[in-house]
């Protein structure tokens, strides 16, 4: 039996599959999810919606998770092949205690994983993937005798949901590319029910994934869309990722619209209905929100909060906010717009909502934003083992960095963030982030500069020297 330890990540599991896990392991898992859930709802037969995605071995790890979960005394209602938002749905639609979704997202091929979560609209946390750690490697497990049944069309629950709340008064002409992956059986259908005319890019299924990583981050994917939207006079364009809770936009000029600026659109949409609301951005977020006339003049508050989507829905849970927004891609709808968990497609509507109501281009809707000049989302791998460290030791050394009035850029460093790894704001507002990622052996860096390309560019050269002196820092995924 193999299951690396290393696997249990912040808010989900993700392995190498078969190297670092194998499906006696994955059983494990299900025991041990089992058992957090029986011990965590006080019930012996607890109801668990389980669904998968489309990669070749993603069955195969469903049955062997199910088969962990039912000797623990779970009952199991399977929705088939399904995205992620589609099993968090399910848990509201047929009120049940828990879920479990086996994907690895964006990751590349050969990755698996489960994403979990007990209480409804949430994932598990850090406190409880320790616990689902310690239950599992430790085989403290409860015996019971559970039961598996497969409920037929749930996707089609799913989807006339979605269309039925959202149907808009004017035709947008969208592009949506889902990268080969599962996002392809759903986001067409979908949006062309609202009332788009879509253009189809790389939305049939193919585990391989050919072309690239279904990831709205992958600049890869981003070109491909960028280019479909001009060739077709696109009005917008959308790339969704591998289990389809993020989505990336691209504008009627083929420009790549950052999803934290995409979020203050939409928070500004909002906010005028919404008055004195609340929004949560993670740390990889432009800083414009804090400084938005529009939010300020309806009296709304932002906080920045740790990157994941478990760290970010929790803390749209807790603070009550309207809203939720990540760089990644992940936005989340709180009552009364939402349930409060990320949906990529529903994401993609609330952009399609935005030019529903507003007579205008998209390119000329961002333009109403300050221009700032972001870098993409950089991951230079860091061992698991070592990332977390490598993070801590940076800030320190960023913090002694500020005491000693060292100048980046020819400015000082005004305000240091530590609530997920290290973003220090410079005096004009300008910032650098370096922070471990949750889900992969690297580290994330984003920079972002109110003057200029130079400028971004010459924050993310005092990271990167930073970090290549620590010794610990392997090649870029992509670099600016």
């Amino acid at each position: 039996m193999k299951i690396k330890q290393s696997g249990f990540r912040e808010y989900d599991a993700r392995w190498i599959y078969p190297d670092d896990v194998d499906l006696d392991g994955i059983e494990e898992l299900g025991k041990g999810l089992g058992s957090q859930i029986i011990n965590k709802t006080k019930k012996t037969n607890p109801k668990i919606i389980v669904g998968h995605d489309y990669r070749s071995y993603s069955e195969e790890v469903k049955t062997a998770l199910k088969k962990g979960l039912v000797s623990t005394g779970c009952d199991i209602e399977d929705i088939g092949l399904s995205l992620t938002p589609t099993v968090y749905f399910a848990q509201f639609k047929l009120n049940t205690d828990a879920i479990a979704m086996v994907t690895a997202s964006h990751n590349e091929n050969g990755w698996t994983g489960v994403k979990m979560g007990i209480e409804k609209g949430l994932t598990h946390a850090p406190e409880e993937m320790n616990e689902l750690k310690e239950i599992t490697l430790n085989k403290k497990f409860v015996r019971g005798k559970g039961s598996s049944k497969d409920i037929k069309d749930f996707k089609k629950i799913y989807i006339k949901d979605l269309i039925e709340k959202n149907r808009l008064k004017k035709k947008i002409r969208a592009i949506v590319a889902c990268g080969n992956g599962t996002a392809g059986v759903f986001a067409p259908e979908i949006l062309k029910g609202i009332g788009c005319e879509v253009i189809e890019l790389d939305c049939k299924l193919d585990f391989t994934f050919p072309k690239y990583n279904p990831n709205p981050e992958d600049l890869k994917m981003l070109h491909a869309i960028s280019e479909c939207v001009k060739k077709n006079n696109a009005d917008i364009g959308f790339g969704f990722d591998g289990d389809g809770d993020r989505v990336g936009v691209i504008d009627d000029k083929g420009n790549e619209i950052f999803a934290d600026k995409i979020g203050l659109l939409i928070a500004r949409n909002l906010s005028d209905k919404y008055k004195k609301s609340k929004f949560i951005v993670d740390v990889k977020s432009t800083a414009l929100y804090l400084k938005d006339d529009i939010l300020l003049k309806n009296s709304c508050e932002t906080i920045y909060w740790k990157t994941g989507h478990s760290h970010i829905k929790r803390k749209v849970n807790k603070e009550k906010a309207l809203a939720g927004f990540e760089k990644s891609g992940h936005f989340f709808f709180n009552k009364p717009i939402g349930y409060g968990y990320d949906d990529g497609i529903n994401s993609a509507i609330q952009i399609c909502h935005l030019l529903n109501n507003q007579n205008k281009k998209m390119s000329s809707i961002i333009d109403s934003l300050p221009e700032t000049f972001q870098s993409p989302t950089m991951a230079p791998f860091c061992k698991d083992e070592e990332k977390y460290k490598v993070v801590k030791d940076l800030v320190k050394q960023v913090q002694e960095i500020k005491n000693k009035n060292v100048k980046i850029d020819s400015q000082l460093i005004k305000e240091i963030l530590t609530v997920n790894g290290v973003r220090f704001v410079l005096e004009d507002g300008s910032w650098g982030l370096i922070r471990a990622s949750s889900n992969k052996p690297s580290l994330v860096v984003v920079t972002e500069s109110t003057s200029s390309n130079d400028g971004k560019k010459k924050i993310f050269n005092f990271i990167d020297d930073l970090l290549q002196k620590t010794g610990k820092i392997g090649k870029y995924d992509q670099k600016i």
